[in-house]
């Protein structure tokens, strides 16, 4: 499984104490044993074949099951905690609503959850993980990309009827535009793709959450710039979207982020499976 994972020999081999010709041992053994050829090797990198994957697929659940089941009956069965940092909304629109299936999975984890600031220069110190916006993967990071984005604006109903379906750049001038502390290029991403680069950035109010955003966009305090993914998630009947026939890719995407060490502990190894399949 830890092949799979990390999608080299070498890397799991360091991950449990073997040398790389004893993992590539146990391999072959494997292939031999099932008849069929299980991965393709590329240089240091290892994929599964069709056969593989299905083999993988059949197995692995049951593998879990196993784990989960001795760690179950063993004398040491404390609790197991994970210290997560997440960001507020993504944390009450799509982490929260999942738990409960991870709980029912592994009902010795429990999460510790944290908002504050500066997640990503905490992971490794008083984080074990967090769930981060960037623009692409952390160098010296195990990082898991949880999803792709689009670029959204929108806005109170009422202000959106004001300026119409796609307002133009004179319209938008007098306008106030609502913005996230993590997501600092998303306006200029939109901007480039509308043809409104003229529009001036400081006519922008930051945020540090995505709640608030929300709700000062519903009242009608500015047009927010934000993921596809939360205004759809919020189905606020007061929002309504300006250019809706208009896809724009956000430089951003959700990221689960932890030191490679840190797999090695079994609350962030069971986080990470999880969270890798659960397309939140």
């Amino acid at each position: 499984m830890r092949v799979v994972r990390l999608g080299s020999a070498r890397a799991a081999a360091e991950e449990l104490a073997l040398s790389p010709s004893a993992l590539s041992r146990r391999i072959v053994n494997l292939e031999e044993f099932t008849g069929k050829k299980l991965f393709t090797r590329a240089h240091q990198s290892m994929k599964l074949t069709d056969d593989g994957q299905a083999f993988y697929d059949a197995v692995s659940p049951h593998l879990e099951a196993l784990a989960t089941a001795v760690e179950s009956q063993s004398e040491n069965s404390q609790v197991l905690r994970l210290r997560l940092g997440v960001l507020p909304l993504f944390g009450s629109q799509r982490l929260f609503p999942r738990l409960p299936e991870l709980r029912k999975r592994h009902p010795r984890l429990h999460i510790d959850i944290d908002t504050g600031p500066h997640l990503r220069d905490r992971v490794g110190d008083t984080l074990d993980a967090a769930i981060l916006l960037m623009r692409e993967p952390q160098d010296g990071f195990h990082n898991v990309r949880l999803d792709h984005n689009m670029v959204y604006a929108f806005t109170s109903t009422e202000l959106a009827k004001t300026l119409g379906k796609e307002p133009g750049l004179d319209a938008l001038s007098d306008q106030t535009f609502l913005l996230h502390n993590e997501l600092p290029e998303s306006f200029s991403a939109w901007k480039k793709a509308l043809g409104l680069e003229a529009l001036d950035d400081n006519a922008v109010d930051h945020y540090d959450a995505g709640q608030l955003i929300l709700e000062a966009a519903a009242q009608g305090l500015g047009i927010a710039i934000m993921h596809d993914n939360h205004y759809d998630r919020a189905s606020d009947q007061r929002l309504a979207r300006l250019y809706p026939d208009r896809e724009i890719e956000s430089p951003y995407s959700y990221w689960f982020v932890c030191k490679e060490r840190a797999l090695e502990q079994t609350p962030v190894r069971l986080f990470n499976e999880w969270i890798t399949g659960a397309g939140l």
